[in-house]
């Protein structure tokens, strides 16, 4: 890092991001505080602030405004450090929790050891862009469902009931169910529902189009079935890079798909998994899931897998085996993705049957030099002589 040409000191800023205004706090290399203040979250007051800095390590928690925030502070030449806030207790945990205080833990946690800030890495510009019309799509079909689910529960309370159909044929099917007296109240929301399902599908076409031209990639995660278009561009555009991971399975601990652990001495208790990473990756791999083991999910290596993990019988083990199988997924679409294969979907199967064929060829080529010697000592032996009497 370049030193202060003042003194030569290596500078640390813990910078705590809020909605309107930004704390700040500057620690020299001794570890005292030189300067402490505030700072409008916009791109031109940081940029302001922060040149006047020499380069400088900076530290800031993840959030709404930190992928811009980062960009911003990099470009005026500071080492920028986004921190996880899952793992800062000494901030979450604080009984004196405020904007000042919290700037000034993490400049010295960040001066300390930055590993133990647990950093993450935003992705580029371009793929944030690409992303936002996952999540604009999102939203809308979450407007949707709650939409159609008000709709069923007014015709309910009418003793009326709307047939079971897609959600994007639910508004001309309710229609018909819908009693005279309800008309004014159901009426528009259907519209609103008709004119949702035309804008999703406009982004669904959209995601295509993003996925073949920018992201060929997603055409190999496309083989698996159950993993549609948005699963695939979401996937690949919230890892953004298959190299950064080691194996694939990090990226199921990466998605949040591992069970936590808080093993002490012999007690080793099993819990649910930890939720960290990207929720909406982590919903998509599930619904994914529940098609592959579903009665319209196809014969595969991962569905043969499921079925024979639900079987066990244990307590809500079907949802364990939906869970284990999208964490399963995960490290399939990885290494497809690292790879650039084609997927067999029955490639284990076919794998242990040849191992149970050669086995058994095997085990016969054993066994047939020991009859044939068994079969030349009988031809060996001399006939019986009968008895004179």
């Amino acid at each position: 890092m370049k030193q202060d040409s003042k003194g030569g000191e290596v500078l640390t800023i813990g910078l705590d991001v809020g909605d309107e205004w930004s704390r700040f706090c500057r620690l020299d290399e001794s570890g005292e505080k030189t300067e402490e203040g505030r700072v409008r979250t916009t791109e031109k007051a940081l940029k302001e602030t922060f040149d006047r800095f020499p380069r400088s390590r900076v530290a800031l928690e993840t959030g709404t405004h930190s992928p811009w925030v980062e960009r911003v502070l990099t470009v005026c030449g500071h080492e920028v450090i986004v921190a996880n806030p899952r793992k800062l207790r000494l901030i979450f945990q604080s009984t004196k929790k405020t904007d000042r205080m919290d700037a000034e833990a993490l400049a010295r946690v960040a001066r300390m050891d930055p590993k133990l800030l647990y950093p993450i890495r935003h992705r580029g510009k371009e793929a944030q862009a690409d992303l936002s019309v996952l999540r604009a799509r999102d939203g809308l079909v979450g407007a949707r469902t709650k939409l159609v689910n008000c709709v069923r529960g007014m015709l309910k309370s009418f003793g009326k009931r709307a047939r079971k159909c897609s959600t994007d044929a639910f508004a001309r099917t309710a229609a018909e169910a819908v009693p005279d007296e309800l008309k004014p109240a159901i009426e528009p929301m259907l519209e609103m529902i008709r004119s949702l399902s035309e804008k999703i599908a406009a982004y669904d076409k959209k995601v295509e189009e993003v996925a073949e031209t920018k992201y060929p990639e997603t055409k190999v995660l496309r083989q698996v079935s159950g993993v549609g278009p948005v699963t695939a561009l979401t996937y690949v555009l919230t890892l953004e890079d298959a190299s950064r991971f080691r194996n694939g399975r990090s990226v199921g601990a990466y998605l949040g798909l591992i069970p936590r652990q808080a093993q002490s001495s012999k007690e080793d208790p099993q819990l649910r998994i930890t939720k960290a990473g990207d929720v909406t990756v982590r919903r998509l791999l599930v619904g994914s899931a529940q098609y592959i083991l579903g009665p319209f999910g196809p014969d595969t290596d991962l569905r043969r897998w499921g079925l024979k993990l639900a079987e066990r019988g244990a307590k809500n083990q079907k949802k364990r085996a939906i869970v284990a199988v999208a964490r399963k997924l995960a490290v399939l679409l990885h290494c497809l993705w690292a790879t650039l294969e084609d997927y067999d979907p029955l490639r284990n199967a076919r794998r242990t049957e040849a191992q149970k064929k050669s086995e058994t060829a095997k085990t016969r080529s054993e066994t047939a030099p020991v009859r044939g010697k068994e079969e030349a000592v009988s031809e060996q032996k001399p006939e019986a002589v009968p008895l004179n009497r």
